[in-house]
């Protein structure tokens, strides 16, 4: 699929923040703890949900959708040797059904996960973490192996503060008997989405929102039980950059502000005039939220680097947006993306539509702005927030621009065409 963008025009109206990609699929993982059935509501239609939904089917979970409401009910007896390992293969989210899993089986195999181009991305600090509960995995050139005796209770430290190794964390330690400590855990939105999840499933769990998790953990979670994905702040940070660099003054209703204080920080340092209205909880009694009522602002480039920090500091998946943010402040913008070998040089895509970046290194990118943006055709880079600063921009330059190759996108996007076209802008499939 390819996206066709008239762009240069303004945008106008309110967008509603769409439910969590990351929470969704965390979701999906933990759901394979309950021997009861799972009903989750607000669930993106998205291409990462999909693929995660063949796997379960493939092994024997009763996978029903009634609009967004996804119902599963898993079988008697798993069929782990039947696994799709096409659709395995294409996520990253596929790792978190380790530890589920090794509470059912002793020894068994998962294809190895894929997702996002972004160099390295070890799964060491799911291996660390799962072996202190007597969890081993072996990674191999197609799959991983995992093999466990008894599992026990205990105190784990993790080395990096992981969303998913945490929540692989979580879910060996919800279903041993005993306490167990996670330290230096995420504290990100989807952990505390899961820690929500298993709170209502009967697992007491202390220090939610911390970087200190303290899990006691039961014999049998079997429980028929409805749960509300929440916000995802990667959805609101995608209309406030588009907002920024169309100059449109946007209303972003129920955005989960907490997952937000920093970048909406920078960016009032970066001259950005907006209110905040109408305070609220998400369904899951957790999440906080906020309509971000955006005013036209001049923005001066951030004299500090910008980068990105563990909960609560600016989000990872954050940072990409403030590439496509540089393009329309006063100034040079450096941006530090310190996590992943490769996202850094995907920012220098945006020369192609007028942008003139300057790659210091892997990690490291300088943005002089504001950019004199142009139409262009451009492959969609093998990576979603990549993939989206190049399709903000695009919104933002005058003439037709077409975006090809988009499954990047709607692996973390439902109908982003759709919501764009309601707000104004000129944009369809192709």
């Amino acid at each position: 699929m390819n996206f066709e963008i008239e762009g240069g025009k303004r945008l106008r109206g309110t967008v509603t923040t769409a439910r969590s990609k990351n929470g969704a699929v965390a979701l999906l993982a933990a759901s394979l703890l309950n021997r009861g059935t799972t009903t989750l509501r607000q669930v993106p239609k998205i291409e990462e949900v999909n693929r995660l939904l063949e796997v379960l089917r493939s092994i024997g979970v009763k996978v029903e959708w009634k609009g967004s409401m996804l119902t599963l009910t898993p079988p008697a007896k798993f069929a782990l040797r039947k696994i799709d390992r096409t659709a395995a293969e294409k996520t990253r989210s596929i790792l978190m059904f380790i530890a589920p899993l090794a509470h059912l089986f002793g020894a068994f195999d998962i294809p190895q996960s894929g997702g996002c181009t972004l160099g390295l991305r070890s799964v060491r600090p799911h291996q660390a973490a799962l072996a202190k509960f007597g969890i081993k995995i072996e990674a191999r050139s197609r799959d991983f192996r995992i093999t466990r005796t008894r599992l026990a209770s205990a105190e784990v430290v993790l080395y990096e503060s992981s969303d998913t190794a945490t929540v692989n964390a979580l879910l060996a330690a919800a279903k041993i008997p005993g306490t167990s400590i996670i330290k230096y855990a995420s504290a990100n939105y989807q952990v505390q989405e899961v820690c929500g999840f298993l709170q209502a499933l009967g697992v007491a769990i202390e220090g939610v929102g911390t970087t200190t998790l303290t899990v006691h953990g039961v014999k049998e979670i079997k429980k028929d039980i409805a749960y509300t994905v929440a916000e995802d702040p990667t959805d609101a940070m995608f209309f406030i950059t588009a907002a920024l660099l169309t100059r449109s003054p946007l209303t972003i209703a129920a955005a989960p502000i907490e997952f937000l204080e920093t970048e909406l920080l920078i960016l009032e340092h970066m001259g950005l005039r907006y209110a905040l209205k109408n305070r609220r909880f998400s369904e899951n009694g957790i999440t906080k939220l906020t309509d971000i009522v955006l005013t036209l602002s001049k923005l001066v480039a951030f004299p500090e680097k910008i980068h990105a920090r563990p909960y609560p500091g600016l989000n990872i998946d954050n940072l990409p947006f403030f590439a496509a943010i540089a393009l329309a402040a006063e100034g040079t913008t450096l941006i530090h993306d310190w996590v992943y070998e490769k996202r850094a040089i995907y920012y220098t895509e945006l020369d192609r539509l007028g942008a003139q970046t300057q790659l210091h290194d892997p990690h490291r990118i300088s943005i002089p702005g504001p950019a004199r943006l142009k139409a262009a055709e451009v492959v969609c880079p093998p990576a979603l927030r990549p993939a989206t600063i190049i399709l903000v921009a695009m919104l933002a330059a005058p003439g037709r621009s077409t975006l090809r190759n988009v499954y990047s996108i709607n692996r973390g996007y439902e109908d982003i065409v759709a919501r764009l076209s309601r707000l104004g802008a000129s944009i369809k499939s192709a």
